[in-house]
This record gives C-alpha cells, sequence and structure tokens, in this order.
C-alpha cells in the first residue's frame, strides 16, 4: 500500500515536470531562450525577458530568510533557558497559533499598516517595495523556523544535557556550545525549508512588493516575483509567447523546489544515517 502510494506521488510529480517542460518547449525549439533571461518583460513589444522575475524571486526570499532566521533562532533559544520559564511556553503558543494566521491577512495587514508607515517613513516611493515584502515575508516564515528549530533542539541526546548539568554548565552556555552542534543538521534543514517557502509565496509578493518587472536598485524599490508574475499574466492567450513564458518560469519553480527537497533529504540522511529518524 505504502509503496503504491509512493509510487503515484511519484508518477504525479513526473506528470507535472513534463506538462511544464512541454508547454515551455517551444521557447527551446525556436531558439529564444536567450530573450527568455534578458532583462526586459515587455510582451507588447515582443521582450519577455524574466530575469528580473528570477532576480527579484531569490531576493525576496534570502532578505526574508537572512531577517527571519536570527530572529527564529533567537526565540528558540528563549525558549530553551535564555528567558524565563514563565514567558517560554505562552511565546511558543504565541508562534504556534501564527502558523494558522492565513497568508492573506498578513498581506491585508501589511497593505493597510506597514505600506503607509514605510512610504511615510522614509518619503521614498509609493511604499509598495522589496523592503515591505521582505518584512511581511520574514513574519509569514518565521513560525516555520522557529518550529522545525524547536524541534530539533528538543531532540538533542539527554544524556548530553545530563552531563552538561553533572559537569556544572550553565544553561546557556549548554545550548550554545552543545545543542547548538548538535542540531547542526537541523538547524540547516530549517533555514533551507524556510528559504523554500518564501520562494514558494505568492500573494505576499502580489499585494506588498509592488510587481515592476525590473531589477531593483534598492531596498526602496518595487519587485515582481515569479510566482507573482504567473499569476498576474496567466490570463492571456494559451498560444501566445507570453503564455509560454509563464511555464517556463514555472519549470524553474518546479527544478528549485525539487533541488530544495533533495538537498533536505540529503541532509537528514546525513544525520540519521540508519534512517530511523533518531
Amino acid at each position: 500500500m505504502l509503496r503504491s502510494a509512493a509510487l503515484f506521488s511519484a508518477l504525479i510529480i513526473f506528470a507535472l515536470f513534463g506538462f511544464l517542460a512541454y508547454f515551455s518547449l517551444p521557447l527551446f525549439i525556436e531558439g529564444r531562450l536567450g530573450e527568455l533571461f534578458s532583462l526586459h518583460w515587455r510582451p507588447f513589444q515582443g521582450q519577455f525577458g524574466i530575469l528580473p522575475m528570477i532576480v527579484g524571486t531569490l531576493l525576496l526570499a534570502l532578505s526574508a530568510l537572512a531577517l527571519a532566521y536570527p530572529l527564529g533562532l533567537g526565540i528558540c533559544l528563549f525558549i530553551h533557558g535564555l528567558g524565563p520559564a514563565l514567558l517560554a511556553r505562552p511565546l511558543l503558543l504565541l508562534v504556534q497559533g501564527m502558523t494558522g494566521i492565513p497568508t492573506v491577512v498578513y498581506g491585508f495587514v501589511s497593505v493597510f499598516l506597514l505600506v503607509p508607515l514605510l512610504r511615510n517613513l522614509f518619503a521614498h516611493g509609493s511604499g509598495f517595495s522589496l523592503l515591505a515584502a521582505l518584512l511581511t515575508l520574514a513574519l509569514l516564515i518565521l513560525p516555520t523556523i522557529v518550529l522545525l528549530i524547536h524541534s530539533q533542539l528538543g531532540q538533542v541526546v539527554p544524556a548530553l544535557r545530563l552531563t552538561a548539568t553533572a559537569l556544572g554548565i550553565a544553561r546557556e552556555r549548554e545550548l550554545l556550545y552543545i545543542s547548538l552542534p548538535a542540531s547542526s543538521y537541523g538547524l540547516l534543514a530549517a533555514a533551507i525549508l524556510g528559504f523554500g517557502r518564501a520562494v514558494g509565496d505568492t500573494l505576499i509578493a502580489l499585494m506588498v512588493a509592488g510587481n515592476a518587472a525590473r531589477i531593483p536598485d534598492s531596498a526602496f524599490d518595487s519587485i515582481r516575483t515569479l510566482t507573482a508574475h504567473i499569476a498576474l499574466v496567466v490570463s492571456t492567450d494559451s498560444q501566445s509567447t507570453t503564455y509560454q513564458s509563464l511555464f517556463a518560469g514555472g519549470l524553474i519553480l518546479f527544478l528549485t523546489t525539487a533541488a530544495i527537497n533533495l538537498l533536505l533529504h540529503r541532509i537528514k540522511s546525513r544525520a540519521c544515517p540508519s534512517g530511523d529518524g533518531s
């Protein structure tokens, strides 16, 4: 039964890959790959470059991860002993509750609170920008990172903690020099999964980033990600080059997600060579 389910899942994945590859194939056959990775998206002028969207996706995902990961790690260390026990449990419950908030709520609140705040504070542009999107996206992926790191720190071999306690090592030193190194693979997995979550998000970029199809000069400029680009342009003529370029963008996202999943599997295999997850 499990083998059949695994086989069915694999077939679905390969079918999805084939679907995306088939519809983006005309771009490769006609030798328009250079146009696809150009800097300009001007479909009415025959320019279908998605490079600005690729750059926008990477910039947004990496910057959101750079903000959310240290904050998430700090929250986990606070929960696991650096902070008072009276606050640790409520903080963990708050983070767990954040996972149930729909993405559109984050975007809606940002549009009416964060964007005007940035516009008035910096007096630069409309406020719909890379900065607004990365702040919102960092908040969105924060619970995922916190819960993954929390789970990894909770799986540290109890004997290590008992030994540290017996040696009189302070809790903060035990966390920094024993628990964190022992959870290194899990910490890396949390970063990779957080990045994957950021790359795959659509609504935050669509609602807050401004959707300008160009490479930004600063954090105050508008950007467009691949996911938002697909959502914006998907209603075009299915026989047009514009439509085919969307499948190429989808194929890039698919391959990126597949690479992230393979990397996570590799990390898990190194962390648990026996495959028992312990």
